[in-house]
């Protein structure tokens, strides 16, 4: 739930910019509607994952999930080019949570 939601925001945040052609308030409204079901999933996962993970853990691994899905969205969706900063930075991201989630 929290991999398709953090999905789903980053296509929010993101897909629009595919489509500029199209008109801002269009952008808004889509990206509004996509938010929707996003928080949804997002509420649902973080109080079925409470309990088994602390609110910081779930924290850490919400944003992390956030991340891998905009890195996603950015290069297959928008075809953007990573570089290798950028990758590892990533690599750093993904360090960092596994610290924060597991002892």
């Amino acid at each position: 739930m929290l991999c398709l939601s953090s999905l789903l925001m980053a296509f929010a945040w993101l897909g629009h910019i595919r489509f500029q052609n199209q008109g801002f308030l269009l952008a808004l409204l889509i990206s509004w509607v996509i938010v929707l079901p996003e928080y949804i999933l997002n509420v649902l996962a973080i109080r079925y994952g409470h309990g088994v993970y602390t609110g910081g853990e779930m924290a850490a691994l919400n944003l992390g999930t956030g991340v891998l899905s905009v890195a996603l969205v950015s290069r297959l969706f928008l075809k953007e080019s990573m570089n290798y900063y950028q990758i590892f930075g990533f690599f750093l991201m993904t360090w960092a949570i596994m610290l924060v989630v597991y002892e």
